[in-house]
């Protein structure tokens, strides 16, 4: 077989080769992008950057730092998300590709939507901010001040408190849990937003299939839990004792920081938890939960119109 070296000196002697090669320097040379790598790099030489020309144009033709790309999904580069980084590589001028700054953005927001994970949770909460949140409101005032209060407190292994966020339907509870979850992710810190309703009927179905001690075990163990409209349940002494219970307890052990939003205050919610479905009333075991509660999250009151409506 004939050596490259050699064929590609006859292709140069061909007629118009010559011109076109000498067209393509000039334009790869006279590149800013590769005026600027030659200045930084006082090792590039002449014949470097004639070993390197086919590189340095497939770099030239590629858009750096999405300068030239409308978005991530309009990227034009040839491999979409990744642009291209020069580097010297022995006697030679070669491309790395790194993932240009779109990519990044949208890798990261990926990864802090796969921390927080949620249960029967509508997307405006997923998609919920400090940033968003009215803070012109001021019946709303204290349950946005106090969950400010609690990220700039916590950080992982560190008992901080969470929140018990109470009041009437529709005034904003459950976005103040979404927007914590979200500062929270932006700090690699996972959460999870159940709602507790759904989640328990779903526990009580998981029996058959196995599944309920691992359900249960992933609750238990997040970094930051949310339970969302605890109250709202029918309640059993299963469902207290043995799920809730169970929950509350390793938490407290492990000062895991732990929200609720209820339509209930504590009294209230005590009672709810007092009665069972066949009217059983048993005040010591509702008093057991309540304990763990107060211990996991102080209350704060969120008042306010119904802002569903």
């Amino acid at each position: 077989m004939e050596p490259i070296q050699n064929a590609f000196g006859k292709l140069i002697q061909k007629e118009g080769f010559k011109e076109r090669y000498e067209s393509l320097k000039e334009e790869v040379i006279s590149h800013p992008h590769i005026q600027q790598f030659i200045e930084e790099h006082e090792e590039v030489t002449t014949s470097m950057v004639e070993r390197s020309l086919i590189k340095l144009y497939e770099y030239i033709g590629q858009s750096v730092a999405c300068k030239e790309c409308p978005s991530l999904e309009g990227c034009k580069n040839m491999i979409q998300g990744y642009h291209p980084h020069l580097i010297i590589q022995g006697k030679m001028i070669d491309i790395q590709y790194e993932r240009c700054p779109r990519k990044v953005t949208h890798d990261e927001r990926k990864k802090q939507e796969s921390l927080i994970q949620s249960v029967y949770m509508p997307k405006d909460i997923l998609e919920a901010s400090m940033a968003s949140v009215d803070l012109g409101d001021p019946q709303r005032f204290n349950a946005i001040l106090a969950a400010k209060q609690f990220l700039d407190e916590y950080e992982p292994g560190k008992r901080v408190q969470g929140l018990y966020l109470y009041g009437a339907f529709g005034v904003g509870k459950t976005y103040i849990l979404g927007a914590v979850a979200n500062a929270l992710a932006e700090r690699q810190i996972a959460s999870m937003i159940v709602y507790l309703p759904e989640f328990l009927r779903e526990l009580k179905s998981s029996i058959q299939d196995n599944t309920l001690h691992d359900k249960i075990d992933a609750v238990k163990r997040v970094p930051v839990l949310m339970m969302d409209d605890i109250g709202a349940e029918a309640m059993s002494s299963f469902v207290r004792d043995d799920i809730l219970g169970t929950i509350l307890q390793f938490r407290m052990l492990e000062n895991l920081p732990t929200f609720f939003t209820s339509n209930f205050d504590f009294k209230g919610l005590e009672h709810h938890l007092t009665y069972t479905q066949r009217g059983e009333e048993e005040k010591m075991k509702a008093a057991r939960i309540m304990e763990r509660i107060k211990y996991l999250a102080k209350p704060v009151e969120v008042l306010g119109g119904n802002r569903r409506l």
